[in-house]
């Protein structure tokens, strides 16, 4: 047996943070699954559940479970999600106390892009992204229009991998991790063997492992 016979079951799934869900297990992959709370669908990759069990705190939702907004027609993967995903507005989480409010314009090697009205273009690592929750459609951000919401990566040339895209940022300045930690913020000054070396802004070096970074963007 595999936890997949806990689908259309209401579940409690703990995620990486000690953060717990509540929901209907509506559908799973090899590496994700999808839960319904009763208005949203979280689309949460497996890396980052460390258990899912069935609960009796949340009672069985009555009549049909909405449609997953983000469909498939073969079995449900994180890849094939994220690029289903694109130029649907969602919102997803990596880190600290905030969650990003965009659409998902590239889907590479190890990272994705995502567009914030608030963060512009935004690096963020398909190691640490921790869930991903699409608005209705027809619903944009903050309410904007799409003349208000150039939703757009011209100009804004990509790399398949992380490492190699954050080369051409050298020279300039970067925040990472979403500001959760003022230590990285700073100019980029190098990068080898999968270490950066950061100035910060007192003019000392901080060396960050990138395999580390959840999310990096420009100031």
């Amino acid at each position: 047996m595999t936890y997949t016979q806990l689908i259309g079951k209401p579940v409690e799934a703990e995620i990486t943070g000690k953060v717990k869900f509540l929901g209907h297990l509506v559908d799973a992959g090899l590496d994700i699954i999808v839960l319904f709370n009763g208005t949203q669908h979280l689309y949460i990759p497996l890396l980052h559940v460390h258990s899912i069990q069935q609960t009796s705190e949340m009672e069985s939702f009555e009549g049909e479970i909405p449609e997953k907004p983000v469909k498939s027609d073969e079995q449900i993967s994180y890849r094939k999600t994220l690029n289903q995903a694109k130029g649907i507005f969602a919102e997803i989480y990596v880190t600290g106390n905030k969650s990003l409010h965009g659409y998902i314009t590239n889907v590479l090697n190890d990272y994705l892009v995502f567009y914030s009205p608030v963060f512009k273009n935004v690096l963020i690592s398909l190691h640490h992204l921790k869930w991903l929750i699409p608005y209705p459609a027809n619903t944009t951000p903050y309410t904007l229009n799409s003349q208000e919401l150039p939703v757009t990566i011209a100009g804004l040339s990509v790399n398949r991998n992380l490492e190699e895209q954050l080369k051409k940022y050298t020279g300039q300045m970067l925040v990472f991790d979403l500001a959760e930690n003022p230590e990285k913020i700073g100019l980029l000054k190098n990068i080898e063997q999968n270490m950066m070396e950061l100035i910060k802004a007192d003019g000392q070096p901080i060396y960050l492992k990138i395999s580390h970074v959840k999310a990096a963007h420009l100031p």
